[in-house]
């Protein structure tokens, strides 16, 4: 997994350790439940069984904090 967000180089960097939580989970759950892979043409949590869907960004921000 890359984040950007842990390096000084760019302007996405988390001065706040409150900050950089949201973004890890936020990423945790964008990556295989929203994104559609190249290679497989599906999203990983599809393509592993654990969703039936693809979840669209609107499913992540309705979900409760």
């Amino acid at each position: 997994m890359r984040l950007r967000r842990l390096t000084r180089l760019t302007n996405a960097f988390s001065k706040k350790i409150e900050n950089l939580d949201e973004a890890v989970a936020l990423h945790a759950l964008w990556y295989p439940g929203c994104r559609k892979h190249q290679t497989i043409k599906a999203a990983p949590a599809i393509a592993g069984g654990i969703a039936d869907r693809v979840r669209t960004p609107l499913d992540i921000a309705a979900l409760p904090e």
